[in-house]
């Protein structure tokens, strides 16, 4: 019996649905490694070309040269960080662009890919595949039909513009509630499985 491995999306957001605010800014943000520890086992990360060049930047650093690292976040590395970084640093990742090509990667385990590419991961043997990010890239695997869950840091701000989670979407989506966990300073952690598109 074979299983399909899940694609799952893990991302923070602000109550009003952002994020990202009006000025790029995230600083509600506790830590961007926070989101991996919702899911389970993973082996292959996905993200966007549009969100790697800085995620990818930033993760070497934080092993290459803490200090800068410590100096881009205005506080100390968390633990959790580090852990990141290097779990990160021996995953492959694959960067969904039509635009970068294999220099503008990070790590020997980067590779550039098209959607055929991550829709045929779940056909693949594995444990399952982290969807880092950006929403652009989370809305067309919506669309494609290959998400499988959607988990959200939800946190107690509201920002009235800036980036949307969904500012791609290009028609109605209903989504299943999985789960909702309250979190320490406000946040709530939900879990949802996209359903089906319906009329308004």
């Amino acid at each position: 019996m074979t299983t399909t491995r899940a694609l799952i999306s893990a991302m923070q957001v602000t109550l009003d649905g952002y994020i990202l605010g009006p000025e790029e800014d995230s600083d509600w943000v506790d830590s961007w490694s926070d989101a991996l520890e919702l899911l389970p086992p993973v082996d292959t990360f996905v993200l966007g070309g549009g969100m790697f060049p800085q995620y990818g930047q930033f993760w070497t650093t934080v092993l290459d040269d803490p200090g800068a690292a410590t100096e881009m976040l205005g506080r100390e590395l968390y633990p959790r960080e580090i852990s990141y970084a290097k779990f990160a640093a021996e995953t492959p990742h694959l960067v969904v662009s039509s635009t970068l090509t294999e220099a503008d990667t990070h790590w020997p385990t980067t590779s550039i890919v098209g959607l055929d590419e991550v829709r045929a991961l779940k056909d693949q043997p594995g444990e399952a595949v982290y969807v880092v990010g950006g929403p652009k890239l989370m809305t067309s695997l919506l669309h494609e039909g290959v998400l499988d869950e959607l988990r959200l840091i939800v946190h107690p701000v509201a920002v009235r513009s800036g980036t949307a989670l969904f500012e791609s979407i290009t028609e109605r989506q209903q989504f299943e509630l999985v789960a909702a966990e309250p979190r320490a300073a406000g946040r709530v952690v939900l879990t949802y499985r996209p359903g089906s598109v319906s009329d308004p």
